[in-house]
């Protein structure tokens, strides 16, 4: 099943919740306000979305040529001068939204800094950000062969991977409160049309009812609502900026289904 297939729609994004608004104090908007500071708090915000977001430049980097042992040390040589350099201080007009930026300041690197930055390789980073780069090929080469852009192919990696991260944390509320496997039989019902869910079978496969079943669907679907907008809201500045966000994120996925 497809992470793109998702039912929350755009349109619920302004809805309002109950619970705690989703932005409050958050990622990029810290890591912005702290300007070239650079507080513990600002940088450790900073290294959190860089460690998240990492893969859609990889794959970024993959799909304007770069060989698999180039992508690997052009990700992680671009996030080692990235925080060493400090550049968030240095782009005004893609601090709307960390992709935007991102993205820009992947393009200038390669364009002026890579061949720096791979001439220094053996002398070694001095901050080095552990990611997964082990990982990454065998995600890259399980992507059906596509005519999308460089910057297409980014785009729908930082949306399949925002989806992924929401999944993966809302997984980890619930086996917080011990419930790991009600979340599992359930993340199915996150997929396709509501009027197609096997309600009949959960409900005897989790020893409940039809209608304790359904109502368990709806609370797991508001969650991944409220969990969406909030990871949302750590990659863009303001709060007005989240519905808008939402609703690119499903056109880019629309695109590449």
């Amino acid at each position: 099943m497809s992470t793109s297939s998702l039912t929350v729609t755009a349109g619920t994004a302004g809805k309002e919740t109950n619970r705690q608004p989703v932005f409050a104090t958050t990622h990029w908007s810290l890591v912005l306000a702290a300007g070239d500071q650079q507080s513990p708090q600002s940088a450790e915000a900073l290294e959190k979305l860089c460690r998240t977001y990492w893969y859609p430049l990889y794959a970024y980097a993959r799909r304007t040529g770069h060989s698999r042992e180039n992508a690997e040390d052009l990700t992680q040589a671009f996030f080692a001068r990235l925080l060493e350099k400090n550049w968030v201080a240095h782009v005004d007009q893609s601090r709307g939204r960390f992709r935007s930026f991102l993205l820009l300041v992947m393009k200038r690197f390669l364009a002026v800094e890579w061949h720096k930055a791979h001439a220094q390789k053996r002398e070694g980073s001095r901050r080095h950000l552990p990611l997964p780069l082990d990982t990454a090929e065998t995600r890259y080469a399980r992507e059906p062969v596509d005519t999308a852009t460089p910057e297409q192919a980014f785009e729908k990696q930082w949306a399949l991977t925002l989806l992924e991260t929401v999944l993966s944390r809302l997984r980890t509320d619930y086996e917080r409160e011990g419930k790991g496997c009600l979340f599992e039989a359930l993340k199915p019902c996150l997929l396709g049309s509501r009027e197609l869910q096997p309600y009949v079978e959960l409900a005897a496969a989790l020893h409940m009812s039809e209608g304790a079943v359904k109502v368990a669907v709806h609370r797991l679907r508001e969650r991944y609502r409220e969990r969406l907008k909030a990871e949302i809201a750590n990659t863009v500045t303001s709060p007005s900026d989240v519905a808008a966000e939402l609703r690119h994120l499903f056109r880019v996925l629309g695109r590449s289904g």
